[in-house]
């Protein structure tokens, strides 16, 4: 069986074409199959037509949870209570095509691999948006200790092993991505385009977009405490040139630069000084959530 794990939040317009080419795509693969949509919080209508669409196919599970927890949250609730032996990712927004689904599940069933994941060949997304999105997968590609990270997303199928694996990682701060290349196994790919938003707006604004990549970043890489390291090294250089430019100044007679030096060398130096205090805190915020050891979610309801 295949359990299809879905999350969505405030898509009350896209919710009859999410279950008619979901369902359309899953019967193709001609196999058992269930879906998991986990309702993330929505205050529209959202969760009232997630009902309906149980109502017409049972094979349609609501998982409904207590608040909006967010887009990671969300993937890892529907994980938990997936049972197939072969368990799919996919965004409810309709950006990534539930026609794709077949091609996923016949290479995986192949037995090659134990994750397949969509590839994105293109995008059609426009704006702000993609800019920032291309730019952070550039960079993430080039920082993070990962294979398999390129232009990739939540789309994806694996094995009961491989999802039991990814489970297992309780950390609070989630980039699904990321910790499904983490926990290794054999990876394959389908190349795809992902499509713009037919319907509605994106419910990832900017702000949680950075957000997710910070989590990201700060969860697989080293680099933002190198930051704080090099912008540190780079300030003690400035100081001994300055200090050698002001001692040949003092021998030669020549006055070196008046106060702008010197007010320019207090804001570089307590620049840095506020860029390292605010990485670190970066970091220690992250670990004080996990000491707190509080849930990832809480469910409201589940409707099997």
């Amino acid at each position: 069986m295949i359990s299809l794990v879905i999350p969505v939040y405030n898509e009350e317009l896209l919710i009859e074409e999410l279950f008619l080419r979901t369902q359309a795509a899953l019967r193709s693969v001609e196999v058992p199959f269930e879906v998991i949509i986990v309702d993330d919080g929505s205050n529209d209508k959202t969760l009232e037509r997630l009902i309906a669409c149980h109502s017409a196919d049972p094979r349609f599970k609501v998982l409904s949870l207590a608040r909006n927890f967010g887009h990671q949250a969300a993937y890892t609730a529907g994980l938990s209570y997936a049972k197939g032996e072969f368990i799919a990712m996919m965004d409810g927004d309709m950006q990534d095509p539930p026609e794709l689904l077949k091609a996923l599940y016949e290479l995986i069933r192949a037995g090659s691999f134990d994750i397949v994941y969509g590839r994105r060949a293109g995008r059609k997304e426009k704006g702000p948006r993609r800019l920032f999105i291309d730019l952070f997968h550039s960079t993430y590609t080039r920082i993070a200790r990962l294979k398999n990270i390129k232009d990739v997303g939540n789309f994806s199928i694996m094995t009961r092993k491989a999802a039991n694996a990814l489970l297992s990682l309780n950390e609070k701060n989630r980039y699904l991505p990321g910790l499904r290349s983490f926990i290794g196994f054999k990876q394959g790919f389908v190349d795809y385009e992902r499509q713009d938003r037919s319907k509605g707006e994106a419910k990832m604004s900017v702000l949680k977009l950075f957000s997710l990549a910070f989590d990201a970043i700060f969860s697989f890489s080293s680099l933002p405490v190198k930051v704080c390291l090099y912008s540190g090294l780079i300030g003690v250089l400035l100081i001994v040139f300055a200090a050698v430019y002001t001692l040949v100044g003092k021998v030669t007679g020549l006055a070196p630069l008046g106060w702008s030096s010197i007010i320019l060398s207090v804001y570089f130096i307590g620049s840095v000084q506020l860029l390292s205090i605010g990485i670190l805190g970066e970091y220690v915020f992250r670990i004080y959530k996990e000491t707190q050891n509080r849930p990832i979610f809480i469910i409201s309801s589940f409707i099997e």
